[in-house]
């Protein structure tokens, strides 16, 4: 694969960068398809590509009301783990990390996937001791981890303040080190390439502007472009997953929030892993262009818009230069924000949608851009089998009814009741 590309980008620059291939088709929406997959992001275009792989399902169209990677899963802060400690969580996120590390050979596209370890700092005994806990679980669910000592985590990352007198002293950590990081677009661009191939429909610019319904079964979508058929509906539209419910009467339990990430000009190597802080909502590593990414927590009101605010900026600061001071000298290049649908519980919602004909993904709060193949794999199941795989099982949308909520605390923020 690296041969060819290699060849095929010398031979275009030897003739003057004209006349590229596409890297996929960009068709007229048809009238009928078997299944239609609102929203053109990651979990979108790895639904499609495994609804074809894996259940022979190609007749099936992306419907992306931009275009593909403008969404979340060209937002996001590109780290990629399984370090959950639910049994819910666990299993679901640990075969996301096999997909992961097969994912450049199974497309055929560089995703640039780097498992360079993301480490969890704890400030207090009682916060080791509970990633204590954590390690555990993880090894018996076959995760990788290791309890790191003071010591070891100021070895593997020797800018974090160490001293005696800092506010909040390293007590230890916890390490995933098969976890790490994936170039965000070009997991978009590579799972869009492959279900192109498997002959899957991705159109852009289609906005999804009603449901179309026979008596209490969903048959299609009204668009921009036209009505659009099909006998299978699935929604995998992130932030905008309640606004497009609303449309069929669907009152889902989540909510829209932005969230904000950050990238500094390039500098030479300075961060070898990923690093979250115990003592704040602060998570951070370093590109291979070289630009520090980092994030926190998400801005505390209701929104659709993809940027944030100065409060949370300043928090994020604060709780990055708490734990390593020497990020004061950097310049800030850029900052971004996404819409995360963030569900009451913190988990997703995989599932047969209420209405026949429907299905969902959605809720995905922090857990978005690291769950994208194990949530199209999941989701492609669901579809073609109008029922949830083994891996999802846990992700109803009914488990609030029901009182089986999945409440993985310290794995992200959660929205405030209202």
């Amino acid at each position: 694969m690296g041969q060819y590309n290699a060849l095929n980008i010398a031979w275009n620059a030897l003739r003057g960068h004209k006349n590229w291939q596409r890297a996929w088709r960009d068709p007229e929406p048809k009238s009928n398809y078997d299944v239609i997959i609102i929203g053109g992001g990651g979990h979108g275009l790895a639904t499609a590509y495994y609804l074809a792989k894996n259940h022979g399902i190609t007749n099936v169209a992306i419907l992306e009301k931009g275009w593909i990677g403008g969404g979340n899963v060209g937002r996001n802060t590109t780290i990629v783990r399984s370090n959950y400690l639910l049994d819910g969580n666990s299993p679901f996120y640990e075969h996301g990390m096999n997909l992961w590390r097969d994912m450049a050979q199974d497309l055929n596209y560089n995703v640039m996937f780097s498992p360079r370890g993301v480490m969890n700092i704890a400030h207090t005994k009682s916060q080791y001791d509970t990633f204590a806990r954590r390690a555990n679980t993880m090894r018996l669910n076959g995760i990788q981890a290791e309890l790191l000592s003071r010591d070891e985590v100021l070895e593997r990352e020797p800018i974090i303040d160490g001293s005696a007198d800092t506010r909040f002293p390293v007590w230890g950590g916890i390490l995933q080190p098969d976890a790490g990081n994936a170039r965000h677009d070009a997991v978009a661009w590579g799972y869009a390439r492959a279900a192109d191939q498997l002959g899957v429909d991705i159109i852009q610019n289609c906005e999804v502007i009603d449901f179309i319904k026979q008596g209490e079964r969903i048959i299609g979508v009204k668009t921009n472009r036209g009505d659009i058929h099909a006998d299978k509906v699935g929604m995998a539209v992130a932030g905008s997953s309640s606004r497009l419910a609303q449309k069929l009467g669907i009152r889902l339990p989540i909510e829209s929030h932005v969230l904000q990430a950050f990238v500094t000009e390039p500098y030479k190597p300075l961060i070898n892993g990923v690093v979250t802080f115990g003592a704040g909502h602060f998570y951070v590593s370093q590109s291979d262009k070289g630009g520090v990414v980092f994030g926190g927590d998400i801005d505390g009101y209701n929104t659709y818009a993809q940027r944030g605010n100065l409060p949370v900026f300043e928090d994020v600061i604060a709780g990055g230069l708490t734990m390593m001071p020497c990020l004061s000298r950097l310049k800030l290049l850029r900052n971004w924000g996404g819409v995360m649908d963030m569900s009451m519980d913190g988990s997703p919602i995989i599932d047969v949608g209420p209405i026949d004909g429907l299905y969902l993904n959605t809720g995905w709060c922090y857990g978005g851009f690291k769950a994208t193949p194990a949530s199209g794999y999941c989701f492609a199941h669901t579809i073609a089998n109008d029922e949830a795989h083994e891996l999802n099982k846990a992700y109803t949308l009914d488990r609030f009814a029901k009182g089986y909520t999945i409440d993985e605390k310290g794995m992200g923020p959660y929205p405030k009741a209202h």
